[in-house]
Parts: C-alpha cells; sequence; structure tokens
C-alpha cells in the first residue's frame, strides 16, 4: 500500500479519497475549507493536512481535484503548494479539468524538481466518482502513468494513457464537445416529444434502445420529464469546460460550431438561476422559450 495525498475534496474528490483509503491505502487529505478535511478524517480514517505542502510530504504519489487553472497552480507551486514538499521520483496526477496550457507548464515545473506529472481528468460525474466507475483519460509520461494507473484503477472503470503532456487534458475536451451536443440533442427530442402530446417515457423507452441511445438518455431523462434538475455536473462547471474547449479550438484551428451555440445556451440557463443545475437543465431553458 501506499503513502499518498489528496488535495480538493469536492463532489468528486471526497470520495474519490474514500476508495484510496478504504483500499487501505495510508491518504492524508487537504481542502482549501479546513473543515471538510477534518470531516473526511473523522468519517474515512487517514489524516488532515493544513497546507498542500504538508499534505505532500513523504508521499509517493499526490493525487489532485480542484476547480480550475490558477486552483491547480495555487496547490502546485509556491512556498505552500504541493511540488514543494514532494520527494524526488514522486508522482503528481491531476484529476481537474483544465487547459492543456496549464497542465503543461506544470508538468515543466514538476520535472525540474524530479516530479512525474501526470494529467488525468476524469468523466461520470459524481455518481461515477461515489460508486468508482470513472472513465479516467491520462497524459504524461508512460513510465509514470505506469506506476500510476493502480491507484487510479482505485475508483476508475477505464484508465488510458493517450499521449504525452496535456494528451488527457485535449481527450477531456472531446468528452465534453460530445456531451454539449448529445444534451441539446436529447433536450428538444424530449421537448418536441412533450409538445407534440407523447407519453416521454414511452418514447424513451423505444429510442433508447436504438441508434438515439446514450448514457445521457439512460441516466437523465426521468429527472428531465419531472423538472428535477438540482443534481449532477453543474452548468457553470460546464460552461468553464467549454470555455477552454472553444480557447483551444481558436488555437488549434477547431471548428466548433455546435459546441459555441450550446455553450451560449448553458449562459441562458445561468441566466435563469441555473448555474447549479445540472447541465440536462437545457430541456428548462426550451420549456422556458415555449
Amino acid at each position: 500500500m501506499a503513502k499518498l495525498a489528496f488535495l480538493g475534496l469536492g463532489v468528486m474528490g471526497y470520495p474519490m479519497a474514500g476508495h484510496l483509503q478504504a483500499a487501505g491505502h495510508d491518504v492524508t487529505v487537504y481542502n482549501r475549507t479546513a473543515a471538510k478535511a477534518e470531516a473526511w478524517a473523522g468519517e474515512h480514517g487517514g489524516a488532515s493536512a493544513a497546507t498542500p505542502r504538508e499534505a505532500a510530504e513523504a508521499a509517493d504519489f499526490v493525487l489532485c481535484c480542484v476547480g480550475n487553472d490558477d486552483d491547480l497552480r495555487d496547490v502546485c507551486i509556491g512556498e505552500d503548494g504541493a511540488f514543494s514538499g514532494m520527494d524526488a521520483g514522486s508522482i503528481f496526477v491531476d484529476h481537474t479539468t483544465v487547459s492543456a496550457s496549464v497542465t503543461r507548464e506544470l508538468f515543466a515545473a514538476a520535472a525540474s524538481a524530479d516530479i512525474a506529472f501526470v494529467d488525468a481528468p476524469i468523466s461520470g460525474g459524481q455518481a461515477g466518482a461515489e460508486n468508482g466507475v470513472l472513465s479516467v483519460m491520462c497524459g504524461g509520461d508512460l513510465l509514470a502513468f505506469e506506476r500510476a494507473e493502480p491507484i487510479i484503477g482505485t475508483y476508475a472503470r477505464i484508465c488510458r494513457r493517450i499521449g504525452d503532456s496535456g494528451s488527457g487534458q485535449m481527450t477531456k475536451m472531446c468528452n465534453q464537445i460530445a456531451i454539449a451536443g448529445l444534451m441539446q440533442g436529447l433536450s428538444e427530442a424530449m421537448h418536441f416529444a412533450e409538445k407534440a402530446g407523447l407519453d416521454g417515457r414511452a418514447v424513451v423507452e423505444v429510442i433508447s434502445q436504438g441508434a438515439a441511445g446514450s448514457w445521457q438518455m439512460n441516466n437523465r431523462y426521468e429527472t428531465m420529464i419531472d423538472d428535477h434538475f438540482e443534481h449532477g455536473f453543474a452548468v457553470d462547471w460546464m460552461r468553464k469546460d467549454l470555455g477552454i474547449c472553444l480557447d483551444t479550438a481558436d488555437q488549434t484551428g477547431a471548428s466548433l460550431p455546435i459546441t459555441a451555440l450550446v455553450d451560449q445556451f448553458y449562459k441562458d440557463v445561468q441566466k435563469m438561476g441555473g448555474g447549479r443545475w445540472d447541465t440536462s437543465s437545457l430541456l428548462k431553458r426550451l420549456r422556458q422559450a415555449g
């Protein structure tokens, strides 16, 4: 078993760190709100630390799931950052969805301290984290990935190295691009069924078994029909992720017209007060529009 640190105890990080402790690892956690780290330690065992550096001291692996590029820099670098507490030869695994540019920046900073850095963004939502069935897409050096893979496997259904540093983040962008279009299509289909006077559940029962079927349809149609959106992956987070996708598309020359359009639809949902609603709330926007 390994000595681990986990930085960031949000809706994803809290259960992920719990899986690691339950698997027999020695886990020390850090969270910006210290009371949450203390609560985690009280529930799961392990220990809490006052700073990322303190949590990372003597850890074989430091795992992280925070909010954005700036949050990631804050927990990695500086006097109290994790890098300053990590031993040479240890590995930092970042599960945050961030830009590929900050990933490559921190990969280089870690390498200068003889620390390996694996970008490993995740998909599967809160339920996936709680049930230990996340999809993890990784970038970084092959040897570092091979060492980290069994640790990540504690809460992953699939963990795959895509390529060099930043490749994991680029793959996560593909994931969010696909979800955005799928969710808008599903919302329009269900809105159309409602306007046509059809039984939405019956419609989904049939079309989900054919080419229209998707994870989003199987896992969100009932709450969508019931107009319940106080759960799941928040619109605010999705807009953050789609902003990264669109910025990167400008840099690479990729054309993302549907993604750009759906991003604006999510902006409408935010104006409706739905920043913390699930991404399936695109249907609520259509209902409000008529």
